[in-house]
């Protein structure tokens, strides 16, 4: 069992940034791949971001390559993403995600434990 708890959320005005933190506890961090997602009122949870065991392969949604990164420190068993130039159509609950199966993993069926979620919200 792994348990992961986000931070990190809050108001931010567009153009703006924030990081988001998920920090995990449980089975071994460094075994799992990661993700990021999201889900706006009304709308399907979507895959944002995505980051491999090691590090050492990312992967990122279209609507975010260029303006957010995602990044890992194993030995804090916590996972990042940075969001910068912040949109307001980037308001939405955002989830941590762990999985096992192979990289990448973009799809949250691909994922077996995920935490409870932070909200982000844009100003325009």
């Amino acid at each position: 069992q792994v348990q992961l708890v986000e931070s990190g959320g809050g108001l931010v005005q567009a153009g703006g940034s924030l990081r988001l933190s998920c920090a995990a506890s449980g089975r071994t961090f460094s075994n799992y791949n990661m993700g990021w997602f999201r889900q706006a009122p009304g709308k399907e949870r979507e895959f944002v971001a995505a980051i491999s065991w090691s590090g050492r392969s990312t992967d990122y949604a279209d609507s975010v390559k260029g303006r957010f990164s995602i990044s890992r420190d194993n030995a804090k068993n916590t996972v990042y993403l940075q969001m910068n130039s912040l949109k307001p159509e980037d308001t939405a609950v955002y989830y941590c995600a762990g999985g096992t199966s192979s990289y990448p993993l973009v799809r949250d069926d691909q994922y077996d434990y995920w935490g409870q979620g932070t909200q982000v919200t844009v100003s325009s």
